[in-house]
């Protein structure tokens, strides 16, 4: 293992004690190592996966001809990531990222696309980068309509966060003055291409409460922190050797380890968090070595878990004890309950005439993004909340006739453009749609199995048909021709954003977390992963994770001084 010296240390149990441990190292693992370090912490981060190091992601600068298959799969490859190759993401050139579904199994009581990465980094080496703020039109939303229960903030409180966390990542745009979606601290945007922006002119003098605009993006267009600019290669699923997208691995834990206080530990899947009943205060966590599966406990003041949100709450609903028989922290029977996740999986295309004088330089890493509009500016009858679309316009290849030469200059004349959009819609929180543990099933590592109940309801389908209708609409009020709209409604968990299930509010009775992403009955347990969320918008999470995550360190490390915790 590279690096023995910094991943472990066994000099003695004394030295299973640490300021803080950090379960997960993902996008706000990572964020949580970082700050906790910062401010002085000695942080143990614990990962399940293996160790992957930047800048070294072993496929990053290969050609697709050097791939056996190509970048495709290979009926073994769909045989042992059976869940994993549901996802568009999962190819040849990095699947080396995932996990192997076979060896990590959890039950499906309903289909639930349960993605996951098994490295150093978690998914922050494998998002598609985008980067909207929460309003306070989200964070009110639950209060509005009275499903799920209130969030315990505003946007107020998580503004300087959201300012501090795009500061260090690097996000990439414009100020559009849209008061749904806030501006933020943004590094130049992308450019859009021509056709995308006779898009947006002629969407504007049709629908004046839908902009168009560039997507904003957590790949940098200027350097920062000893990372360097996109290249718009689009190979960013592989990772990135010039750290231009946000990624634990490029950003957060060079922060970490620059402190000195940082020791990781890969290969460690963590079984429960140890709870002290006189003390009425975690004091560890039991992990389980992947490796050896042999079991060690490591203790600390205070417990971030970040190990995603079907992990995460997983843990705490294996973390039993007298004082807490249905799990850590689970005096309101949510734990578990209400997850969320995007609903997706319509494509919409057309054709585009004219423009043919027009290329565009590069592969952008962002789409074009129009910001939600229904329940905001334009009304809808038949369902609650919204949904976003996002697209982009471009050129194939006009040739593809004769051989030799021949074949090689006609390959290389554009073709004509198209133009193509997909959406994103919020699922509301149901009590229902819910995480459980099968007692009667045990997994490789000797846990209860995972179980997961989760659909998508009538409010979900009712708004994909309206998106059907508006996506449709779009294409053919901006003037292009032979609009095709296919596929259908995902499956939840396919859209890579769950959410829920350890939800943050006001009242203990009705919720898990307070304000500051702490259980309610244990404070010095945090959660700031997905599993936190009260309810799941539209606009992508990640984000918002990261904020949370640094607000709520800031919070522990301020009472751990006070002695709170």
């Amino acid at each position: 293992m590279p690096g023995d010296s910094l991943y472990l240390n066994n000099k003695s149990t004394r030295q299973n004690t640490y300021d803080a441990i950090v379960v997960g190292s993902g996008i706000s693992g990572g964020w949580a190592a970082k700050e906790l370090c910062e401010k002085g912490l000695k942080v143990l981060l614990l990962e399940r996966g293996r160790p992957v190091e930047h800048p070294s992601y072993p496929t990053a600068n290969k050609h697709p001809w050097e791939f056996p298959h190509r970048t495709q799969l290979t009926h073994e490859d769909r045989e042992n990531n059976f869940v994993q190759s549901r996802h568009y993401s999962f190819r040849e050139d990095n699947k080396h990222f995932y996990i192997n579904d076979k060896e990590n199994p959890y039950q499906e009581i309903q289909r639930f696309d349960w993605i996951r990465g098994n490295i150093l980094g978690g998914r922050s080496l494998l998002w598609a980068r985008a980067s909207y703020r929460w309003s306070d039109h989200d964070f009110e939303a639950n209060q509005r309509d009275g499903h799920g229960v209130d969030w315990p903030i505003r946007y107020k409180d998580l503004a300087p966060w959201y300012d501090y966390v795009e500061r260090f990542i690097g996000v990439s745009g414009n100020r559009d003055g849209i008061p749904q979606l806030p501006d933020g601290e943004f590094q130049p945007p992308f450019e859009m291409n021509v056709v995308e922006k006779h898009f947006r002119d002629q969407l504007s003098k049709h629908y004046p409460h839908r902009p168009v605009i560039i997507g904003r993006t957590a790949n940098l267009t200027k350097p920062v922190q000893g990372r360097t600019q996109c290249q718009a290669r689009n190979l960013c699923h592989r990772g990135c050797p010039f750290g231009a997208y946000f990624s634990t691995n490029a950003s957060t834990l060079p922060a970490a380890q620059a402190t000195g206080n940082l020791t990781i530990r890969p290969y460690s899947l963590v079984n429960k968090v140890i709870y002290d009943e006189q003390r009425q205060r975690a004091t560890g966590v039991e992990v389980i070595d992947t490796e050896s599966k042999h079991t060690e406990t490591f203790h600390a003041r205070i417990i971030f878990l970040n190990a995603s949100t079907v992990a995460t709450t997983a843990i705490l609903l294996n973390s039993v004890s007298s004082r807490f028989p249905n799990g850590l922290g689970n005096d309101s029977d949510q734990l578990g309950r209400n997850l969320m996740d995007h609903h997706k999986g319509l494509t919409f295309s057309a054709s585009v005439a004219g423009f043919e004088d027009s290329y565009y330089s590069g592969r952008r890493p962002t789409a074009i993004y129009i910001p939600q509009y229904r329940h905001v500016h334009e009304p809808a009858a038949n369902y609650l909340r919204g949904y976003h679309f996002a697209g982009g316009a471009y050129r194939g290849r006009a040739g593809g006739e004769g051989i030799g030469v021949e074949l090689k200059e006609s390959a290389s004349v554009p073709g004509p453009w198209s133009m193509s959009l997909y959406a994103f819609g919020e699922c509301l929180p149901y009590a229902d749609n819910r995480i459980t543990l099968d007692h009667s099933k045990k997994d490789p590592w000797g846990r209860p199995l995972i179980a997961i109940d989760c659909s998508f309801r009538e409010n979900e389908k009712a708004m994909h048909a309206a998106i059907a209708a508006d996506g449709k609409e779009m294409l053919e009020k901006a003037g292009f021709t032979h609009v095709r709209v296919s596929g259908s409604i995902s499956f939840p968990g396919n859209a890579n954003h769950e959410m829920g299930t350890a939800r943050m509010g006001r009242d203990p009775k009705t919720s898990v977390l307070n304000a500051y992403n702490q259980l309610h009955a244990v404070p010095n347990v945090f959660v700031t992963d997905g599993a936190c969320m009260s309810s799941g918008s539209c606009v992508n999470p990640s984000l918002t994770y990261m904020a949370l995550t640094a607000r709520a360190c800031d919070h522990a490390v301020s009472e751990l001084k006070k002695g709170n915790l």
